[in-house]
């Protein structure tokens, strides 16, 4: 069974800042199509990547060999509601795989807070959310089906052992370096309500109250705004309902008026008169008032971001935290940098997965943004030497500077990694500069 292949394009990401031209473009539409791309590839000489939607900022996807597009390996595949769970193709989009669980009455745990990305995408860069006792997109998988670097199909499952358990353990935030995911298998549960509560609080609060604010609500984030004192909390908690959802008009006007329409040209202004950054972001941190609202889960924990922007995340332990954000505010407050976008600040607790950010860790994350067009390098360049100061592990999707020889400092298994990686792609197919960097040769 053949894949079209398409004349070679230029792939671009969806923040536009990492572009690569592969000779082959292909969109496989079966597991049994896919095999045959890698082993066509293989044998033709040419590296693989699996791209998603393009919401990596890093250049994780990018390859001057055969590019395998999503498209047509997509769809739900199998649901088991007896056991909970729902097979789904690799590159469906996460936003289709939500819609098509909420019309059967199921819903994921847990989620990040957009859903552009594929499931591979998510899972394989490590995706999060928010969350007490939930963690990431991936820890919520129960099965993978791969495609290996020798065009064999694979199966692998927690139920697994030896070396089927071993690959099930990586693979799941496995970076693209292990094999091609062709099946996703979650577990699932019926679906709920959440109650989303989000008001503005003082970032002295805040830092002081975060270790209550998170033992007392299932889902607590809040971003502080730079060149401020202020912070916009959000608490999310499961709910007997009714549900409440959002008016359509506030609901308009605050994610699509005020979170992108007004965003969008206060950062454009912001990045042409960088002087005006500090007085935008005070009127930006009181813009948004109280809400509370309550409905099904994808549309409390996502939300449209259609700012564009490139991103830094770092994930440190729980505990070092409130010290990291405090060494924060002060580099803004005593430097030149002109920030526009809010600081992220969300929790996962520890998992079992040996590239998760949160591996064997209970877990906060620092996410930096700026707006695109934007110089960025020397104000990610600072927040970096703080979060690494605090063995802190960059997002495998966002922007960073680290080397295997860093991570394989704050990663206890890395090398548990590596080492599966050397057994079954010994040829590197799968491999690119960016996992040269970050895994080594």
């Amino acid at each position: 069974m053949r894949s079209a292949d398409s004349r070679a394009v230029t792939w671009r990401n969806w923040a536009g800042n990492v572009t690569a031209s592969p000779q082959r473009t292909v969109s496989p539409s079966s597991t049994e199509a896919l095999a045959e791309v890698v082993r066509r590839a293989a044998a033709d000489g040419l590296r693989v990547k699996a791209a998603g939607t393009g919401h990596s900022f890093t250049a994780a996807a990018a390859t001057d060999g055969v590019l395998i597009r999503p498209e047509r390996l997509a769809g739900i595949r199998r649901i088991d509601r007896e056991a909970g769970t729902v097979t789904v193709a690799a590159g469906t989009p996460l936003k289709a795989l939500n819609a098509a669980l909420a019309a059967r009455g199921l819903s994921l745990t847990n989620m990040g807070d957009i859903m552009e990305q594929t499931v591979s995408g998510a899972v394989s860069t490590g995706t999060h959310g928010t969350g007490r006792d939930s963690a990431s997109v991936a820890a919520q998988i129960r099965e993978l089906e791969l495609v290996l670097a020798d065009g064999s199909v694979t199966r692998c499952s927690a139920e697994g052992s030896g070396e089927e358990r071993a690959l099930f353990d990586a693979a799941r935030v496995g970076l693209g370096a292990l094999g091609v995911i062709s099946e996703v298998t979650f577990g699932v549960e019926p679906e709920f309500l959440l109650t989303a509560r989000e008001e503005p609080m003082p970032f002295d609060r805040v830092i002081t109250e975060f270790d209550q604010l998170v033992a007392e609500n299932e889902h607590f984030e809040f971003y502080w705004f730079p060149h401020t004192d202020s912070c916009n909390t959000k608490r999310n908690n499961r709910s007997t309902g009714p549900a409440a959802p959002l008016p359509r008009m506030r609901g308009w006007v605050d994610d699509e008026l005020l979170s992108n329409g007004v965003f969008q040209a206060v950062c454009a202004l912001g990045r042409a008169v960088p002087a005006t950054v500090p007085g935008i972001a005070r009127v930006s941190s009181r813009a948004l008032s109280a809400r509370t609202y309550t409905d099904i889960p994808y549309r409390v924990f996502t939300s449209p971001r259609r700012v564009r922007f490139v991103e830094m995340e770092y994930a440190v332990p729980r505990a070092a935290l409130t010290g990291a954000l405090r060494e924060l505010k002060s580099l803004v407050e005593r430097s030149d940098f002109r920030v526009s976008f809010p600081v992220e600040v969300r929790t996962a607790p520890a998992d079992d997965i040996p590239l998760s950010t949160a591996g064997g860790r209970d877990t906060a994350y620092v996410a930096v943004h700026m707006y695109r067009g934007t110089p960025h390098e020397a104000y990610f360049s600072a927040v970096e030497r703080i979060m690494t100061a605090h063995a802190g592990r960059p997002h495998w999707g966002k922007l960073h500077s680290r080397d295997a020889a860093y991570l394989a400092g704050v990663y206890p298994r890395f090398t548990e990694f590596t080492a599966l990686r050397d057994r079954l792609d010994p040829d590197r197919v799968f491999a690119n500069p960016y996992l040269r960097r970050v895994l080594g040769e």
